[in-house]
């Protein structure tokens, strides 16, 4: 009665499944390994540069015909 079997686990996946639908379950993996990810940096006193945003080059407007003469 101490371990769990593979039964087990199904039916806790099952409850898993059902209480959070199979939409909600991928966004809790991927925030649950961010968090993980940013705990094990500050643990281990690692920082990474985040890069600063770019600046956007703008481009001037495109020159604007020279109106027709009027004759």
């Amino acid at each position: 009665m101490g371990e769990f079997s593979p039964i087990h686990w199904l039916i806790v996946l099952a409850v898993i499944l059902l209480l959070f639908g199979g939409r909600k379950i991928p966004e809790l993996a991927k925030g649950l390994g961010e968090g993980i990810r940013s705990f094990r940096q500050g643990m281990s006193g690692e920082t990474h540069p985040t890069n600063p945003p770019t600046t956007q080059t703008t481009t001037p407007p495109a020159s604007q015909p020279d109106e027709q003469k009027k004759a």
